[in-house]
């Protein structure tokens, strides 16, 4: 019988990386596509009420939100609450700025359609909503939508 000769050690082959790039690209597009940027921080902290008639925006390109409720940082800014337009505190008298700046950000032809959600904590007075009202109301945005989180089924 023939001797079986060892051969000497045994490598690895060599890795071929002439498609790491095009995976790493791959991936690259991947995260940049699935990714949405975050338009402002948020400084007011905001606990939305439960609602029974919910419905689902079919644009949300051409919403512009104002968020109302205590600060985040209280020792910095106090308890009371307050309103959030884009990223700085504002107070009522601004609202008619920031609905002009954003009606010049869009389109012409998308500005009939311009959704104001107006995204408040719970524990704000109503009349604070009210007098945000009355200002949307005179600058002509009547299209205004409240946020609010589904009411579980168990609660009805």
């Amino acid at each position: 019988m023939g001797k079986f000769k060892q051969q000497g050690e045994k490598s690895t082959p060599a890795l071929n990386a002439g498609s790491m790039s095009d995976i790493i690209f791959m991936f690259l597009f991947f995260f940049m596509i699935i990714t949405t940027m975050r338009e402002s921080t948020l400084f007011v902290r905001v606990n939305v009420p439960q609602g029974s008639e919910i419905q689902k925006l079919e644009k949300k390109s051409l919403n512009s939100y104002i968020h109302i409720g205590p600060p985040i940082e209280e020792r910095k800014f106090g308890s009371a609450p307050r309103i959030q337009l884009n990223d700085q505190f504002a107070e009522v008298s601004d609202i008619r700025a920031f609905v002009e700046s954003e009606r010049a950000a869009r389109d012409e032809v998308d500005v009939p359609f311009i959704t104001t959600t107006i995204k408040c904590d719970k524990e704000v007075k109503m009349g604070d909503v009210s007098d945000i009202k009355q200002e949307l109301r005179q600058v002509g945005a009547l299209r205004i939508m409240y946020a609010a989180s589904r009411r579980s089924k168990d609660t009805y």
